[in-house]
């Protein structure tokens, strides 16, 4: 996959629809400063702005490959353009995480907008709670973005979201570390 030729067509066509969007998944965590390979790109995608995302994916040459409530995935029969996955922003949580959204520059020219750290640990929260296998990974993430900003984070976002995902305790854990 040719993430940069990728981002590039998908950010002006973002930019240019008016898309409410962040970068999200380990493509992100990279822009936070966490060394980690991806296979794909990850965005958070105000739900309202699907219909938008799926003619622009189309027009690329991607095949919606699975959509549920929840997310889209979309791949492309060319082995540049690769796989790119949407999470549906449609709670209040969520839509808060798209106005929380950093702007960071990657590959030197690009301008893309990233979900802030704490927002990226509830996000990793929320999936160890939907898969418990994944905790070891994710907490891996989670203790790399508290290491790096934890002078700069809101903990009571990070607290927030542990309360809502019923994670009190793990919550503690990563207090404690």
């Amino acid at each position: 996959m040719d993430f940069k030729l990728v981002l590039e067509r998908l950010i002006a066509a973002f930019n240019e629809q008016g898309i409410r969007y962040a970068l999200m998944g380990g493509f992100a965590m990279g822009l936070w400063g966490a060394g980690r390979t991806t296979v794909d790109i990850d965005f958070l995608i105000a739900r309202d702005d699907m219909q938008k995302v799926d003619a622009i994916m189309g027009q690329l040459g991607y095949e919606c490959k699975y959509r549920s409530e929840n997310v889209s995935q979309y791949i492309s029969p060319l082995k540049v353009f690769g796989e790119v996955d949407f999470l549906h922003a449609f709670r209040e949580a969520s839509l808060q995480m798209l106005q929380r959204a950093e702007e960071k520059e990657v590959f030197g020219s690009i301008k893309i907008k990233s979900l802030i750290p704490e927002d990226l640990i509830g996000l990793k929260l929320q999936a160890i709670k939907n898969n418990p296998e994944r905790q070891q990974s994710e907490m891996e993430d989670i203790m790399f973005l508290v290491r790096e900003y934890k002078n700069k984070m809101d903990w009571s976002l990070i607290e927030e979201y542990a309360k809502i995902l019923k994670m009190e305790e793990l919550y503690k854990e990563i207090c404690k570390r």
